[in-house]
C-alpha cells in the first residue's frame, strides 16, 4: 500500500472513530433524562414540596428515566409571583399556585374568590373535573401554561366569642376582615360591620371587644392562637382557596406523546395526595386548636347559600356572570 493511500485509508478510519465517538455522545445526551426545575415557597417536607416528591415517583414508573424533577424549596426562587414569571420565561418548566396569584395572567380565575359556592372537596372536584375545570384549563392554556388540574389549600371560617349557628348571627355584629373589596362587600350584605384589621393586631382587636369576630383558616387560627380568645369555631368553609398545578406550555409542546402520557397519568394522582396531604394538615391544626379550647360548630352551608344569593347578584359581572356561579353551585 503506499503512502497516499495509506493516509486515506488513516483518515477514514479517523473519520469512523469521530462518528462513532459522536454518535455515542449523542446517545448519552438523548438518554438523559430530561429537566424539569420547579420551585415551593415552603419547605420539603410540606404538602407544596411533597406534591413534587410523589410526581418524580410516577412519572419514573410511567417512563423510566426520561424525566427529572429538580425541586428548589424554602422560596430560593421567589415568591408565587416570581415563580410563574419563571415559568414564562423559561427558567423554571412547572409550579403550583394559587387561584388568586394567577388571575395576574387569568383575571377570569377571581371568581374562585366568590363565598359559599363550594359544598365540600367532593364538590370542588366535581366541578373542577366537569366543564367550568375545562374552561379554565382552556384559560391558562391561552396565557401559555399547560394546567393539569386544581388543587385545594384549605378553607376559610367563621371564629367568634360567641357560637354562629348561621348568617342571621352575624347581623349587626363587628367582624375583622381583610382588606379587600370582595371580602368587605360580602359581610357587608349580611349586615356585619366589616373593619379591615391587619392580621398581627387582629388577637388584640377580638380580645378588647374591637370586633367580635373574623375568619381565619384552620392553620392560622392555630398558629395565632386565636381559640384563646375567640374558642367558637364555625365551620362555613366560606372561601376556599384553590390553585393550579402547571407547566410552561412551550415545554409541554416539546415532549414526546410518552413523556406527555406519563405527566398526565402522574398528576391526575398527584394533585388528590396534594389534597389529601393539604386537608390533614389543616385538620391537625384544629384539633391542636380544640385541645386549647376551641369549640366546632358545624354548619348548614344551604342556608348561607340562600343567604347569598343578593351578594352573588350584585358581584356576578365581576366574575364572569351569574350563569358561573349558578354552574359551580348546581354542580352534584
Amino acid at each position: 500500500m503506499d503512502v497516499t493511500r495509506k493516509g486515506l485509508v488513516s483518515v477514514a478510519l479517523a473519520a469512523a472513530a469521530s462518528l462513532a465517538i459522536g454518535m455515542g455522545t449523542q446517545g448519552l445526551a438523548e438518554a438523559a433524562p430530561k429537566q424539569i426545575t420547579v420551585g415551593s415557597i415552603y419547605s420539603i417536607d410540606k404538602p407544596q414540596g411533597q406534591v413534587w416528591l410523589k410526581m418524580q415517583d410516577l412519572v419514573e414508573k410511567e417512563a423510566p428515566g426520561k424525566l427529572k424533577f429538580n425541586v428548589v424549596p424554602d422560596g430560593a426562587l421567589g415568591g408565587e409571583k416570581e415563580e410563574v414569571e419563571g415559568v414564562r420565561l423559561g427558567s423554571l418548566q412547572a409550579g403550583i399556585s394559587t387561584l388568586a396569584n394567577m388571575t395576574t395572567w387569568v383575571p377570569a380565575a377571581a371568581l374562585f374568590d366568590m363565598p359559599f359556592m363550594f359544598r365540600d372537596q367532593a364538590h370542588i372536584d366535581a366541578v373542577m373535573a366537569g366543564p367550568v375545570g375545562d374552561r379554565f384549563k382552556s384559560l391558562f392554556a391561552e396565557q401559555g401554561f399547560k394546567a393539569f388540574g386544581f388543587i385545594t389549600y384549605g378553607s376559610r371560617n367563621v371564629i367568634s366569642k360567641e357560637a354562629i349557628t348561621g348568617p342571621a348571627d352575624v347581623d349587626g355584629k363587628k367582624m375583622r376582615v381583610l382588606q379587600s373589596p370582595l371580602h368587605i362587600a360580602l359581610w357587608d350584605s349580611l349586615g356585619a360591620s366589616p373593619t379591615p384589621i391587619p392580621i398581627t393586631e387582629s388577637y388584640n382587636a377580638l380580645e378588647t371587644g374591637v370586633v367580635d369576630f373574623m375568619d381565619m383558616t384552620m392553620s392560622g387560627y392555630n398558629a395565632l392562637k386565636l381559640y384563646e380568645v375567640v374558642p367558637a369555631f364555625s365551620r362555613t368553609s366560606h372561601i376556599w382557596s384553590l390553585g393550579v398545578m402547571y407547566m410552561s406550555q412551550s415545554f409541554w409542546d416539546s415532549l414526546d406523546a410518552e413523556e406527555q402520557a406519563a405527566l398526565e397519568a402522574a398528576a391526575a394522582e398527584a394533585i388528590p395526595y396534594f389534597n389529601q396531604l393539604a386537608a390533614a394538615e389543616q385538620e391537625a391544626a384544629l384539633q391542636q386548636a380544640i385541645k386549647g379550647g376551641a369549640k366546632v360548630i358545624e354548619q348548614d352551608i344551604a342556608e348561607w347559600q340562600a343567604a347569598m344569593a343578593p351578594f352573588w347578584a350584585s358581584y356576578a359581572d365581576n366574575v364572569g356572570g351569574m350563569s358561573m356561579i349558578e354552574a359551580i353551585v348546581e354542580t352534584k
